[in-house]
């Protein structure tokens, strides 16, 4: 108690007794401790520090303590110079504390932190040293990155060096930061070292997102511009091996080992390192980044040593010197087209159109092309060939045969007939080209060896198709051969020589419509009429549809030139046989021919039963072109009345725009008779296919048709059926469609023609959503509708005593005379229905009377 009471009877201050009291009844309580400082915080720094040392005395292990009691001395000498007395006091503090503390990585990071700002290096690196080795290793991530920042800052780096050699013992993943810093440094040969390593390393995954192919062209990079400063890497050896993993990226590997070289200055090896890649690289585009390097190499070599001659002075070794680079500089930008070949010759040795171009490149040097095609023969296989590989083999021929060396031509062709082609068109094209090239020169018993030979059957017949054959076992089926050879006997040969090629053509059945078609010309020729003949109905035999059309075509055709009527039956026969099965396509011609027969050389009634048929069996589209023919040949024969059921089974069948063109073709017939009744009774008929809207010529014919030929009350019965067909063509929905659609597309018309499609429209605008529509709009057509009763109801003919037609029984001279004079009975009647006014005949002075209004019911008063 006496020693308490000392310590109490120190403090000066009165309001420090209450804390004092609770201390001294919990001295180990940090609670006690912590409220007492929080007290004392604004207060004195010396008494403030000493409560923190009797605190930490009496509970040295306290983190919280020793942790703001350090860093309320570092908060008292910020500011100050780092050189004062007092940071060595804060230092020890930290010493003290690290005594009790040395497991805290807080305590040791803030104690390195605080060394460092008072760049203390020695001291700084040893305390970091002293925390690594104090705390576990499951700490040490919190202590280097403060660590190695301190160094990298330090003018010292082999200080640093050997810090990070000792963090990557531990964290190996992180060596592309100390490659980083090695660069930086200047210490390549130790960052090419360690790069390489990773290189090597296929399980080490970069922090940064590299790819090993990026790590290895950084590699390449570093080794290659830096020759003087990398002197621990085997860099050849390392580039290459480059080459071997990284195939796709041959061209900056090449050039980065040629680069080394040049930095090196060894200019030889460069050249030889750039030799050996544009004769190694198997893509255009790393044969283009070589042989641009290569080329540029060769530029500054020349420039350089122009320069040096500048300098220098010139004597006869530099000029020999300067004219060796420039020649050598010339060769290459010449060798470049051939060495780009070579480089697409060993992407694809079987490309043919790439030895083509390379024959052409050897242009003017014999020996060269010779050993071009012989290797392009021996290294092109026909199965893998892309393009045609018997054109190398051709090619080669015809190149001695330029020079006048039919054997060693002949030699080349021959040992072509014994390569395994993939197709055997190949084959048959080199066997006919042998035949040509001895036709050019004139052996023509040679040539036709030559393709007999090809066409004779093997020991093992094939198949043409079968492709598990070789093709000299298949082609004696090819056409190409066979064709060749009949034209060569046609020629050279004899009657019966080309008669036997034709005949076993045709026993292969390999034959097309043109080799039978050629096969009777030629029979032809020689005036056997009936074999050609026969030749014909063997094709037909071997063809169906539509292939066998040009053969029934010519057949039939020679046939009638031939014999005309006199074996008239058995040309009916063959016509029938010829239009059995025939497609409607194809009809049209066979049928026109076989009338053309029975109107020259048969009867005339059976050739109306040709047109007959015709007109079912042709196409719908020819259907109308076919009927008037048929009228018109009828017309000729039997005379124009023959032609009425025709037209009436031609209006039948006919789609309605032909059979609006033959109702106005038999009406204009029939008022040209004199039958004006028949006419106006077609024209009625008619007009049930002819909207007043659109076929308005069908309606101004039929009126001028009455003008001249009727009278009142026929006119007012075809205004009638004007009427009621547009009213019918108004209800019916699929043609109003089309009429909306058109009146959206169109962009031009007149007022009128506008005015109609727009009533159209609204029309069916009602008619298809009636459910939509106003009382307004229900109410006009209503009225609409009753005003069409009406008018329909006035409109019908009434019975009179006398109804008066124009009859005639004149000639149709006379009725083309009377046509061009005035009807007499003509009444001017002025259409209401009609903008325009039409243009009548020459007017005649009538006398005029009063007529009661009710007698033109609809018709406007003149």
């Amino acid at each position: 108690v006496p020693a308490y009471v000392s310590v109490i009877s120190l403090r000066s201050e009165d309001d420090d007794l209450p804390y004092e009291e609770e201390i001294i009844r919990n001295p180990y309580s940090v609670k006690c401790w912590m409220r007492y400082i929080e007290f004392k915080q604004n207060g004195p720094k010396s008494t403030l520090n000493m409560i923190y040392e009797r605190a930490l005395k009496e509970l040295p292990g306290s983190y919280k303590l020793w942790y703001n009691y350090l860093r309320e001395r570092r908060k008292q000498v910020k500011g100050k110079c780092i050189t004062e007395p007092i940071y060595e006091e804060v230092n020890n503090c930290h010493e003290r504390a690290l005594v009790f503390m040395h497991k805290m990585p807080r305590i040791w990071l803030d104690y390195c932190q605080f060394l460092v700002s008072q760049c203390k290096i020695t001291r700084s690196r040893r305390t970091f040293d002293r925390a690594l080795r104090a705390l576990p290793v499951t700490q040490h991530p919190r202590i280097w990155p403060l660590y190695l920042r301190f160094v990298r800052n330090l003018p010292l780096p082999e200080t640093a060096i050997r810090v990070y050699r000792r963090y990557l013992k531990l964290s190996p993943e992180n060596a592309e930061e100390y490659i980083d810093y090695l660069r930086s440094v200047g210490r390549l040969d130790e960052a090419a070292v360690r790069l390489g390593a990773v290189v090597n390393d296929e399980s080490f995954v970069s922090k940064e997102g590299k790819s090993n192919y990026q790590l290895w062209h950084e590699l390449c990079d570093l080794i290659s511009q830096n020759p003087d400063k990398v002197t621990s890497l085997n860099v050849g050896a390392i580039i290459r091996g480059g080459l071997t993993r990284f195939t796709d990226q041959l061209g900056k590997l090449w050039c980065s080992l040629a680069d080394y070289y040049i930095r090196s200055g060894h200019f030889e090896k460069a050249r030889d390192v750039y030799e050996e890649a544009i004769l190694t690289v198997v893509t255009v585009r790393d044969f283009t980044q070589v042989f641009d390097s290569y080329a540029q190499f060769e530029e500054s070599m020349i420039a350089a040593k122009m320069e040096t001659t500048a300098e220098m002075g010139q004597d006869e070794d530099d000029d020999v010197d300067l004219e060796l680079r420039l020649a050598r500089f010339e060769q290459l930008i010449a060798r470049r087209p051939l060495l780009l070949n070579s480089v697409l010759l060993r992407q694809n040795p079987h490309n043919v159109h790439e030895w083509h171009k390379r024959v052409k490149l050897y242009e003017g040097n014999p020996r060269q092309i010779i050993n071009t095609y012989t290797e392009a023969v021996q290294t092109v296989d026909p199965m893998k060939a892309t393009g045609k590989p018997h054109s190398l083999w051709v090619s080669f021929a015809k190149f001695y045969e330029e020079n006048e060396q039919l054997d060693d031509a002949r030699t080349i062709f021959e040992k072509a007939t014994k390569v395994s082609y993939k197709q055997v068109d190949d084959l048959a094209a080199v066997w006919c080209e042998y035949g040509e090239m001895e036709l050019r020169h004139e052996n023509y018993e040679q040539a036709l060896r030559i393709l007999r030979k090809a066409t004779a059957i093997p020991s093992k017949k094939a198949e043409y198709f079968d492709a598990s054959e070789p093709v000299q076992n298949r082609v004696y089926k090819s056409l190409k051969v066979w064709s060749m050879l009949a034209d060569l006997e046609e020629s050279l040969g004899t009657f019966q020589s080309t008669k036997a090629v034709y005949d076993r053509i045709i026993d292969l059945r390999i034959a097309t419509p043109q080799i039978i078609i050629n096969y009777a010309m030629f029979l032809e020729e020689h005036n056997y009429f009936e074999e050609s003949f026969k030749a014909y109905e063997r094709g037909i035999a071997l063809f169906r549809w539509p292939n066998v059309y040009d053969i029934w075509n010519t057949y039939l055709t020679k046939f009638i030139d031939r014999y005309g009527g006199k074996k008239l039956e058995r040309a009916r026969d063959l016509f029938e046989q010829a239009l059995d099965g025939c497609p409607a396509k194809f009809a049209k011609t066979i049928y026109l021919l076989y009338a053309k027969l029975e109107e020259e050389y048969g009867l005339a009634r059976h050739a109306m039963a040709v047109y007959e048929r015709a007109t079912q069996a042709v196409e719908t589209e020819e259907r109308h072109h076919m009927f008037n023919i048929y009228i018109k040949r009828a017309a000729e024969i039997y005379g124009v009345t023959y032609t009425r059921a025709i037209y009436q089974k031609a209006i039948e069948v006919l789609p309605d725009e032909h059979a609006r063109d033959m109702c106005q073709r038999f009406a204009d017939m029939e008022s040209k008779l004199g039958e004006i009744d028949r006419a106006r009774a077609i024209y009625s008929y008619c007009s049930q296919i002819c909207d007043p809207r659109v076929t308005a010529h069908f309606w101004q014919t039929w009126k001028e048709f009455e003008i001249r030929h009727g009278n009142e009350d026929t006119i007012r019965e075809m205004l009638r059926i004007k009427r009621s067909v547009q009213a019918t063509y108004n209800t019916q929905v699929n043609f109003m469609s089309s009429q909306m659609l058109k009146a959206t597309t169109s962009s031009t018309g007149t007022g009128t023609e506008n005015f109609t499609l727009l009533a159209v429209m609204r029309i069916r605008m009602s008619d298809l959503a009636p459910g939509q529509m106003g009382i307004d709009d229900m109410k006009m057509l209503e009225q609409k509708a009753q005003q069409l009763a009406a008018e329909a109801e006035l409109d019908k003919p009434k019975p009179k005593e006398k109804i008066l037609f124009v009859r005639s029984d004149t000639s149709r001279s006379e009725l083309a005379e009377l046509s061009k004079q005035a009807n007499p009975d003509e009444i001017d009647i002025d259409d209401d229905d009609d903008d325009d006014e039409d243009q009548g005949p020459d007017e005649v002075q009538l006398e005029q009377k009063s007529v009661p209004t009710a007698v033109f019911g609809g018709l406007k008063d003149d």
